[in-house]
């Protein structure tokens, strides 16, 4: 079954959208905290950079980008891209982005719940954005895995 099939994006109300735009600017500017970058990208369309703010999650030692909405616009246009991007807190740093595989994800997901975003408790998001609890197994996390893309953050080739 398609990946569209299964998770419908939606997308964020406007004023969250304007938030996130202003967290964005922030974010390139290095005035958020260390977890919080602007993810650079140009639009899949317009051929346009556009600016997202995003949260990155660490596992093993690796950094990564969770989706929160699925399948969202930041998503689309990355790949487009052919996972070429910026991420920007203060100076741009190129980066590379792998999509990690659905059967890899629940370690990255539970790190993502563990820690606090800008501005939303880690308890919020989870039941909020995955309808998980906080202390979500193993199990449960692989179960909604699919409908999260996540990208691990490398170094530009």
């Amino acid at each position: 079954m398609p990946y569209r099939d299964r998770v419908r994006y939606r997308p964020p109300r406007r004023r969250i959208a304007r938030v996130n735009r202003a967290v964005a600017w922030l974010a390139a500017c290095g005035l958020t905290p260390k977890d919080t970058v602007a993810l650079e990208v140009p639009g899949r369309r317009s051929g346009r950079r556009r600016r997202t703010a995003v949260v990155w999650a660490e596992s093993d030692g690796d950094r990564y980008l969770v989706s929160l909405a699925g399948e969202a616009e930041w998503v689309r246009n990355v790949r487009a891209a052919r996972c070429e991007a910026t991420i920007r807190r203060g100076r741009p740093r190129d980066v590379r982005l792998e999509e990690v595989p659905v059967e890899e994800r629940a370690p990255i997901l539970k790190a993502y719940l563990s820690k606090r975003a800008f501005s939303k408790s880690s308890a919020y998001e989870a039941r909020e954005f995955f309808g998980v609890s906080p202390d979500a197994t193993p199990h449960e996390l692989n179960e909604i895995a699919d409908r999260y893309p996540v990208f691990r953050i490398c170094a530009a080739s």
